[in-house]
């Protein structure tokens, strides 16, 4: 398992203000600006400064959001949701998902973006793979689903980059893991991570009953109690500092 930390250069400073924002309808205070902040992410262990990934992200401000048709409900209770996995799992072996880690800039400071649904569940972008179907692509194609106008694109306009990190569900309960306990031998799901690289302006197009909120960091690993633990992880993975 890799440990990143994410760091943003800037030649001048402002104070950061750690406040979740609800996307469409922008800040009265929040002014388009052109400014990108250069963001690297390394693994600590390495030793070795040659190993970052350097990549630009651009302020909220530069992006579009509208919304489009709800999705069909479906909602699920707990024993539901057992029952579904098992049957799919028996099927078709272990489930493997891909989510998307995708980042901006607001007041001087790297937000990650996250889907809110029925106000209470927070998810980064993504889901389930079809079979056969590769990383990358069935990445594309939640993200052309969940935030683009165009739904059966081929997915184009989305940059997926290097794979941040895994999780593991052991057993058909909501509990998952950065690693595998070394007692399970069949794991019965499989998380991978993706960086998602943002280009300087976009259209986000996000059903209605789904909400595109603007986290930043700093409160993503602070407030355990709101996040999902791999969600509140993130935060602590990617460790902020302004240089």
């Amino acid at each position: 398992m890799k440990w990143f930390t994410i760091s943003t250069s800037r030649h001048d400073t402002n104070k950061v203000v750690c406040g979740t924002h609800p996307l469409g309808g922008m800040p009265t205070n929040c002014r388009r600006r052109r400014r990108r902040s250069a963001t690297a992410l390394h693994d600590p262990n390495s030793g070795n400064d040659d190993q970052s990934l350097e990549f630009d992200i651009y302020p909220l401000s530069s992006y579009y959001f509208g919304s489009k048709d709800a999705f069909p409900s479906k909602y699920l209770t707990s024993a539901d949701r057992v029952l579904r996995m098992k049957s799919n799992y028996a099927a078709r072996g272990i489930r493997t998902c891909v989510e998307a880690v995708v980042l901006v800039e607001l007041f001087k400071h790297p937000h990650l973006l996250l889907l809110q649904i029925r106000n209470s569940i927070y998810k980064l972008p993504g889901g389930r793979l079809r079979p056969g179907e590769s990383d990358t692509d069935g990445l594309k194609r939640k993200l052309a689903r969940k935030l683009s106008i165009i739904e059966d694109g081929d997915g184009s306009e989305w940059e997926v980059g290097e794979c941040l990190e895994m999780w593991w569900r052991p057993d058909f309960e909501t509990l998952v893991f950065p690693c595998l306990p070394p007692n399970v031998k069949q794991t019965k799901e499989c998380i991978k991570v993706f960086l998602v690289k943002l280009p300087e302006s976009r259209k986000f197009i996000v059903p209605k009953n789904m909400r595109l909120l603007a986290v930043p960091l700093c409160q993503v690993h602070e407030n355990h109690k709101v996040w999902t633990k791999k969600i509140h992880l993130h935060g602590k993975y990617l460790g902020c500092s302004d240089k």
